[in-house]
């Protein structure tokens, strides 16, 4: 799947996942959202969560992810005026030093790989986090959330899954 950054370019550049994903040719940034093309977009406000039906159909939009890049300070629903479809992840932990253990702070590589996982494309997902020394942490932590996601067949069944690990989450 071809990766797309909408990027804002306000967190830190050394810490950045979308600069590195693309400087090894794995993601395009745009700077703009008019240069942004549409695709499956990745928006934690969306009100559809993300299935593998999301996959299904014609066209490039399906075979294209698409990704707000900003701070979490910044990312509000405003940000994501981005032509497409779009869906936000369902419960996922975050494996990055940064907000690891922490529930649905993904930052943008974390992002892609568990959209991709998803959506069926895990090898991709690898490849992806192989650029980062932690991001096995993300596919580990992640490993049957990830699995029992991408068994359903919509996002009602995905919604399912993750009431019962929120469900979970409470409980501990």
């Amino acid at each position: 799947m071809e990766l797309h950054v909408r990027y804002e370019g306000d967190d830190d550049p050394e810490k950045c996942s979308a600069r590195r994903l693309a400087k090894f040719d794995d993601a395009e940034l745009h700077r703009s959202t008019r240069s942004t093309p549409p695709g499956i977009v990745l928006n934690p406000f969306a009100d559809r969560a993300l299935s593998p039906a999301d996959r299904e159909g014609t066209g490039s939009r399906r075979d294209r992810l698409v990704a707000l890049d900003c701070s979490w300070e910044t990312a509000e629903r405003e940000a994501f005026d981005l032509e497409g479809v779009h869906r936000s992840l369902p419960f996922l932990v975050a494996g990055n030093p940064v907000n690891y253990g922490t529930a649905f702070q993904l930052n943008t590589v974390e992002a892609f790989a568990g959209a991709l996982c998803i959506l069926g494309e895990r090898e991709q997902a690898e490849e992806i986090l192989d650029r980062f020394s932690w991001g096995h942490t993300f596919l580990e932590l992640n490993e049957e959330p990830l699995g029992r996601y991408a068994d359903c067949l919509d996002s009602t069944e995905v919604l399912a899954v993750q009431d019962d690990y929120l469900a979970d989450e409470g409980e501990a």
